[in-house]
């Protein structure tokens, strides 16, 4: 076996003089530029890198919580223009203040002055708490405060305390029914959440919360779409250091203890390094902002050249030990390995493509970035291998010699990957049946895969703001808020008797409507007036509307007052279970369209927009995954040439999706955006082993040599890259295992998953598949006419 592997290092001299037509018509041969001058490659390289960096520092974080469903689709315009009129949800910090004790009342004073404190706070417009709660009113008077500036003591502080647990406006709103929890929302202006002071601002909050209520026993936690967007914004910060240290870590750990020389080393990992500060600094130039999804670019550029710069290495450093100088051998290995390297990154390139099939802007944008940095990885990694190549190796006759007596790691796997090419090889058909079974048994199952999404998977899980919106969800009735809007047709006026009734119908059927809670409107103050007050005339309505701040007024009511919002609440829960509660509740609003002809109501609200629209999205990137099956398969059978090279990479990438998919069945968990995302990266990434494989395949098909032997020949040396690479670029994946980001450990976890599966399926059931088809081929074409 170990004369049959030194055959094969010799052979590498000689297979040049193969095949002469370029799988990548001609397109490796990029990476020959920049070798004949790479002194002046070098520091055209140093000129795009001080580039780079300038462009990473333009690149601006995008932590909207609405971004995913960001599109040209009717409902998130008109959920936009409900944000614009009614903007008070977009700059809510809530404030949920939970304990056994939190209405005796020593900490009531002390939860009283927290609020008065953080009025105070730089940046914000005002906030609501059960301490904005008033008495009843006397006639012709305003009501006072339901909170004596003095609380009571004794039996009479009891009383008191029953007063407010049953206040009709605080009640299951602001103050939870068993008054265990109380809620105090915190309006901010909106310049201040737009920019870096938010910051300060949520830190000043948290600085009062220790400060006030620190010495209470009373846990208190903020949550909301600003604290939410900040959390975000420091988890993509956090993570994008995470992934670039770990990532690179684990390639230059890997590469160094293989190829033992630094040289190498550098030549292997550095220029995936490179592509990355490069893409980077390219999409900063080109104004993208980073998200929870292009936050995992760094790990992906890895992945796309850090498989083609590891085999380009081993081709080179495969030629060193055969007696090349330094010179031919990386130039060879780029007209030998180029080809398949180009042709990997196409693939790739397919996949991000796929991408802009998405309704989302975000998941578009993501392919577009995705697109871009994997022209810029190829053009990198085709350039700078052969320069640091070039440029570093030192003493190719001193190192020949070493190496070709002593290559133990590499000839470990060298006898591992012929081990397994002699089994495969010997019975094809009966494993190639096997892998279409296995395969088809997976894909019903991946066929059965639910879409599942829920808004909290987009935020920190490990932080406080999911946390909080637990406990609203466990007291309140939810922290997510899904308003209906209702516009008045002209010549209608916001106190006309039809509005105020239309207004009074809507409300009546969000209150009843199941599944959704914490309801108000106008028509709360309306149905207090009458009941408290005893009038509920336009004129007393009027008085009151004009005396409340004017940030509560604009939660409900438009500047121009042509329109008004009734707000429920609904728990986070997982799109397939809110969407009946939105259906439902549309459904009901009906008949009060009917009754109020010319009135427009529509429900709406970012929860309402991701249960309507999550499934419909994950699933359409889901057909649009089974399209690209078919068209990197035949854009690969083109490239090649072949029918046989077509038919056979079609198993070995549908594996890692399947298998991925029934991995995620077993886990009880559905297709999430993340998920569906990194099945349909992986899927045009995990095809590097294979065309790899073909390509060498390509190479050793020549006459007199016998596909059994070719195989093997293949296998063996493109095997120990292909192994060491997937075990970088899992390394380089897993790491997003660190965020506190649920989508992004999901697509990190997954995506290495499905690269270890990838190799599996480029073991085990491209060996047998391919030998297959080469021996039908050779039984319909004959044995003189090449199948590859």
């Amino acid at each position: 076996m170990l004369e049959k592997h030194r055959e094969n290092e010799v052979h590498v001299d000689k297979v040049e003089q193969g095949p002469t037509s370029s799988i990548a018509f001609g397109l490796e041969r990029i990476g020959l530029i920049a070798v004949r001058a790479p002194i002046v490659s070098c520091i055209a390289l140093l000129a795009l890198i001080v580039g780079a960096v300038f462009g990473i520092h333009r690149i601006k974080i995008d932590d909207s919580l609405s971004q995913l469903f960001r599109s040209n689709t009717p409902e998130f315009r008109q959920y936009e223009a409900v944000t614009k009129k009614f903007p008070a949800e977009e700059f809510d910090v809530l404030v949920v203040v939970e304990g056994k004790t939190l209405l005796a009342r020593n900490n009531l004073e002390k939860l009283r002055d927290f609020v008065t404190d953080m009025q105070l706070v730089e940046g914000t417009r005002g906030l609501v708490s059960l301490f904005s709660a008033r008495q009843a009113p006397a006639p012709g008077k305003l009501p006072a405060a339901l909170f004596p500036p003095e609380l009571p003591e004794g039996a009479a502080y009891d009383k008191f305390i029953e007063t407010v647990k049953n206040n009709e406006i605080i009640r299951g709103k602001l103050l939870s029914e068993d008054g265990t929890l109380a809620l105090i929302v915190l309006s901010l202006d909106p310049e201040v959440v737009a920019s870096s002071k938010l910051t300060k601002t949520v830190g000043d909050i948290r600085a009062l919360m220790k400060e006030d209520l620190g010495d209470t026993g009373l846990n208190v936690q903020l949550s909301g779409v600003p604290v939410m967007q900040l959390e975000i914004r420091n988890a993509v910060e956090r993570d994008g250091l995470t992934y670039n240290i770990l990532g690179i870590l684990a390639g230059c750990v890997i590469a160094i203890i293989f190829f033992r020389k630094i040289s190498f080393m550098v030549a292997a990992a550095f220029p995936p390094m490179i592509a990355i500060l490069l893409a980077l600094g390219a999409l900063g130039w080109a104004n993208f902002n980073l998200n929870m999804f292009l936050n995992v670019m760094t790990p992906l550029i890895m992945v796309i050249s850090f498989s083609d710069s590891m085999q380009l290495t081993f081709a080179a450093r495969d030629r060193l030990i055969a007696g090349q100088d330094k010179f031919t051998a990386f130039k060879n290995a780029v007209l030998v390995v180029g080809p398949a390297c180009v042709l990997t990154h196409g693939t790739a390139g397919i996949s991000f493509i796929a991408l802009q099939f998405s309704d989302s802007d975000l998941i578009r944008k993501f392919g577009e970035a995705g697109l871009a940095a994997t022209i810029i990885a190829l053009v990198a990694v085709l350039s700078l291998v052969p320069v640091f190549g070039v440029l570093l190796v030192r003493n190719e006759k001193v190192f020949a010699s070493k190496f070709q007596s002593a290559d133990a790691g590499v000839q470990a796997l060298r006898n591992f990957c012929y081990w397994i090419a002699v089994r495969m090889v010997g019975r094809p058909g009966l494993f190639s049946l096997i892998a279409v079974l296995f395969v088809a048994g997976l894909g019903v199952i991946y066929a059965n895969l639910e879409p599942r999404y829920r808004l909290a998977d987009q935020v920190p899980d490990k932080r406080q703001a999911v946390a909080a919106s637990d406990r609203l969800d466990a007291k309140l009735t939810g922290a997510n808020p899904v308003n209906v809007l209702v516009q008045f047709p002209k010549g209608e006026t916001l106190y006309s008797p039809e509005t105020l009734q239309t207004i009074a119908d809507v409300h009546a059927t969000v209150e009843k409507a199941a599944g959704v809670g914490n309801v108000w409107s106008l028509e709360t103050l309306r149905r207090w007036l009458a009941e408290k007050a005893g009038s509920a005339d336009v004129a007393t309505l009027k008085e009151y509307v004009n005396v409340i701040p004017e940030h509560l007024v604009r939660r409900f009511i438009d500047a121009e007052q042509d329109a008004v919002v009734v707000a429920g609440r609904v728990p986070d829960k997982d799109s397939s279970q809110l969407l009946p509660i939105v259906d439902k509740l549309d459904s009901e609003l009906d008949a009060v369209r009917k009754k109020h002809p010319g009135y427009e109501i529509a429900v709406t609200g970012l929860a309402a927009i991701a249960a309507r629209n999550s499934a419909g999205m994950i699933e359409k990137l889901n057909r649009g995954l089974t399209v690209e099956f078919a068209l990197v398969a035949i854009f690969i059978g083109l490239a090649f040439r072949s029918w046989v090279v077509m038919f056979a990479c079609i198993l070995p990438g549908i594996f890692p999706v399947v298998m991925s998919g029934t991995v995620l069945w077993a886990m009880g968990e559905g297709l999430q955006f993340a998920s569906v995302v990194a099945l349909t990266v992986s899927f045009g990434l995990g095809l590097s082993a294979t065309i790899h494989f073909l390509n060498r395949l390509r190479l050793e098909s020549k006459p007199g040599v016998g596909s059994a032997l070719a195989v093997e020949r293949a296998t063996v040396l493109v095997g120990p890259a292909l192994i060491l690479t997937t075990l970088v670029l899992a390394c380089g994946l897993v790491v997003t295992v660190f965020s506190d980001l649920p989508s992004l450990r999901l697509f990190g976890w997954l995506s290495a998953f499905s690269m270890v599966m990838a190799l599996v399926a480029d073991l085990f059931i491209l060996r047998p598949t391919a030998m297959w088809l080469i021996n039908l081929h050779a039984k319909l074409q004959g044995p003189d006419k090449p199948a590859i």
